[in-house]
């Protein structure tokens, strides 16, 4: 008979043994491909001059601040091939023309040239994160249907098309491409991060691989600011977090990183705090199977325990995963 894996990890948990590390904890590794598009510093400078184009506006119809288009023409920075599409259109020039590709598009390289990045897709296709689309890029796993039609549209290209970009990108995956190497912006540790800042790096370094490397701090400042609809973070303040210059920030930082980066909010989470919410959370529903759920009190509310349809939800949520169990073993 074959056992459901949630109840036997339960079990395991509520015997007091050890189980795997916890999911967030175990972030895949992403394959890093290069720009298919080529960007050529010294054109990109000649043609700005030869259309009369100052610096700063091409930084205001970008998107990114005045020093960094300077960056890019004196080869200190490289444009992330998101912004290729914007910065082809200040300069008043076509895509393919300012910056020529290499080779058929695949999947990232379609949503570069649509000037999206993936954290974006999430809105796109009307999930919780970007993760249907992270995998279809790695190559992991194909799209599902209902997925494609939005990401046609908001790319600009024909399902058709998606799906052959789909299938470019399963065959670099199955092609091996060598992976990049990352370099640490906070102390490394052995084992799962445990400081904020050790979280940071490790979601920075696995989800932006290949030459576009991960959001500035200031991008990232902005998508916190723009989730919360006040600023409540700095460039700056994105930095001390992500070297460990600062250790903690406020509840609505945290929300804003984690919708930014597409994980949970209990991602950034102390680890005694996690595993004192599982522990709890364990407490209940061991409880509930031991049809005790009367007698397991919620923090914070009064002596007689959990509301009545908080318990009926608990009993009915446990009923049907021990049907489910029960159907596993047939």
């Amino acid at each position: 008979m074959r056992r459901s894996p949630f109840f036997a990890k339960l079990k395991l948990l509520l015997a007091g043994q050890k189980v795997n590390t916890p999911r967030f904890y175990r972030l895949a590794e992403k394959r890093g491909s290069m720009s298919a598009r080529h960007f050529d510093r010294g054109r990109v400078r000649a043609v700005r001059r030869a259309a009369e184009v100052a610096q700063a506006d091409v930084a205001t119809a970008v998107g990114v601040g005045d020093s960094t288009v300077a960056g890019w023409e004196t080869g200190l920075a490289t444009p992330d091939p998101e912004k290729l599409p914007a910065l082809a259109r200040a300069l008043e020039r076509e895509l393919n023309d300012l910056f020529p590709r290499t080779g058929l598009p695949d999947l990232t390289d379609l949503r570069c040239d649509a000037g999206l990045y993936q954290y974006e897709t999430a809105a796109v296709i009307g999930t919780k994160s970007a993760g249907p689309v992270a995998g279809a890029e790695r190559g992991e796993r194909r799209l599902k249907d209902k997925y494609v039609p939005a990401l046609a549209a908001a790319y600009g290209v024909s399902e058709e098309e998606l799906r052959r970009a789909e299938d470019r990108s399963i065959a670099k995956a199955q092609a091996g491409e060598p992976e990049p190497k990352a370099t640490s912006t906070a102390p490394g540790s052995a084992g799962p991060p445990g400081t904020l800042a050790e979280k940071l790096t490790l979601i920075l370094e696995r989800s932006y691989p290949g030459e576009q490397g991960p959001p500035t701090d200031a991008e990232i400042a902005d998508a916190i600011n723009a989730h919360a609809g006040a600023r409540v973070i700095s460039a700056g303040g994105v930095m001390d977090l992500r070297t460990g210059a600062v250790e903690t920030t406020s509840p609505v930082v945290l929300e804003g990183l984690a919708a930014f980066l597409g994980v949970s909010p209990m991602y950034f989470q102390p680890d005694d705090a996690v595993a004192r919410q599982v522990y709890e959370g364990l407490q209940l529903l061991s409880a509930s199977r031991k049809g005790a759920v009367g007698r397991v009190k919620g923090r914070g509310m009064s002596s007689q325990g959990l509301p009545t349809n908080v318990m009926e939800f608990v009993n009915s949520l446990v009923t049907e995963l021990e049907e489910r169990e029960s159907d596993s073993d047939e």
